[in-house]
């Protein structure tokens, strides 16, 4: 095989192998939550979730309207039901391993 193949296939697969890895929305929560367990600044989330402000925003304000989440003033903290969200989220995640 020449070389330009080889460089080729092997850019194709790398791109391949980053697609795989991205998360996505249940992947985003499971995070969020998993931050925000103990209590988080929303920088905190941020950065423990990898996220930028905007979309950490977005799901924010989404998971409080679910009730997964909430806002204690200056921080955010995984209710009842967001822990029993990751439990169920982690039973299902074992099971299709």
């Amino acid at each position: 095989m020449p070389i330009e193949e080889y460089i080729k296939d092997g850019i194709r697969d790398s791109l391949k192998d980053r697609f795989k890895k991205r998360r996505g929305g249940f992947e985003i929560i499971v995070d969020i939550l998993s931050a925000a367990m103990d209590g988080a600044k929303k920088t905190e989330i941020v950065y423990k979730a990898n996220l930028n402000f905007k979309r950490a925003g977005n799901y924010l304000a989404y998971l409080e309207e679910k009730l997964l989440i909430e806002n204690t003033g200056d921080e955010y903290r995984t209710t009842e039901k967001g822990r029993d969200f990751l439990l169920d989220y982690q039973k299902l995640n074992d099971r299709l391993k």
